[in-house]
């Protein structure tokens, strides 16, 4: 093999990789605890599906359409070898081996397409909603995916910083559950004006750990090495998290004066999504006021769907895509300069970071949500996405038990 190699860095990015392929399931016990225990079974293979169909679009054409030397110079899609068969085992993707930086690559596309479906949960039939997954991923998550992540997008040359996939994962996951909640229109519980009763609070707390756990490596492992940059992005996620968790429990108590678990576990989230597209680019006080802004501005954000009647079922829009948000929006202000990326205004650095990572947010909520109110409106029509109000009452693990 190449003398290149590292073996070390390629052993943190195997490891890496397990963790964040273990987020799936982690999310799917989130989601499933959240959800009533009659759609707890459908709504915990809706991620686990995931899995596997993504797996095999990503190896026949996924990778190298996003990766892939770019296609007319625009830096909007990649084009190359399709398949990644083509990629020799000993080929490397700078000191590790091009096959396993792939399957990291993978195990985001996967974890990114699942956050959709908490924003339809109970009201998705599952043959349609696979097809969703295959055609969501060409056509939105693989040209954003290059746009920030290959050298040759279009955000990526621009100058635009996204460490771990804050727009790539999170605001983009976050507006498409947006579009898809608006195609398929609110469920019965939804129009009667009833409370979230979740089945399962323990499965959600396990969700919530998993999940943490994996973000170790999805932000960690984005560092591709096992050195200092690594080392700055495991803190900032453990911080952010915390501070998250924390903050949510705060404003809920002066908002209401009451705590919940489920708030907990949201503001953990909303920190912890918020600290990914930035959490090497920020200095450890800078991961702490993140995790807070988050867990501010998510408590008000997941309150929207009750203004505006749409229906986001469990709140992807308004933790993933506004925490999202403020994650990449927050480096304009917060990001130091240290090893890469260039300095916020709060070091110096110039307004048109902040507008760069502004313009970032709006092309790519613009894209992500006219692309896939279009795909759920097609596939809709065809083949019925929706259930009926007799499905969504006798719940999805009844009405689809056979698959």
């Amino acid at each position: 093999m190449s003398t290149g190699l590292n073996t070390g860095d390629s052993a943190w990015l195997m490891v890496s990789t397990a963790m964040v392929l273990l987020m799936t399931p982690g999310l799917a016990y989130f989601y499933g605890g959240m959800v009533r225990s009659k759609n707890m079974l459908t709504m915990l293979y809706m991620s686990f599906i995931s899995i596997s169909l993504v797996t095999v679009l990503w190896f026949l054409y996924g990778y190298g359409l996003t990766f892939g030397k770019d296609a007319g110079g625009a830096g909007l899609i990649g084009w190359g070898d399709w398949r990644l068969g083509h990629i020799a085992p000993t080929a490397l993707q700078g000191r590790i081996p091009e096959q396993i930086y792939a399957c990291f690559q993978l195990t985001f596309a996967i974890i990114t397409v699942a956050l959709i479906s908490g924003s339809i949960a109970g009201r998705a039939r599952f043959g349609p909603w696979m097809l969703f997954v295959v055609v969501w991923v060409t056509l939105v998550y693989i040209p954003v995916a290059h746009w920030v992540f290959a050298g040759s997008g279009w955000l990526s040359k621009w100058g635009v910083m996204d460490f771990a996939g804050g727009l790539v994962v999170e605001l983009n996951s976050g507006i498409s559950g947006l579009a898809m909640a608006l195609v398929l229109g609110p469920g019965v519980a939804f129009r009667r004006r009833e409370g979230p009763r979740p089945g399962n609070i323990p499965f959600v707390l396990l969700g919530l750990g998993l999940l943490w756990f994996g973000w170790f490596g999805f932000n960690a492992g984005s560092a591709l090495a096992d050195g200092a940059l690594a080392t700055r992005a495991f803190v900032s996620t453990m911080i952010a998290g915390s501070a998250g968790m924390l903050t949510w429990r705060l404003v809920e108590w002066l908002r209401f004066r009451r705590l919940t678990r489920l708030g907990s576990t949201s503001g953990a989230l909303a920190g912890l999504v918020a600290i990914t597209p930035s959490c090497a680019f920020v200095s450890v006080e800078g991961a702490f006021l993140i995790g807070v802004v988050a867990a501010v501005v998510c408590t008000y954000a997941v309150e929207l769907k009750l203004v505006a009647g749409y229906d986001d079922t469990l709140d992807v829009t308004g933790i993933h895509g506004a925490g999202g948000a403020v994650g990449v929006l927050s480096l304009g202000f917060l990001a130091t300069g240290w090893d890469r990326g260039a300095a916020g205004l709060f070091y110096g650095g110039s307004a048109s970071v902040l507008g760069k990572q502004a313009v970032a947010v709006a092309a790519v909520g613009c894209y992500a949500f006219l692309v896939t109110f279009a795909i759920g409106k097609v596939i809709d029509r065809l083949f019925r996405m929706r259930t009926t109000e007799a499905e969504q009452a006798a719940g999805m693990d009844a009405a689809f038990a056979d698959g």
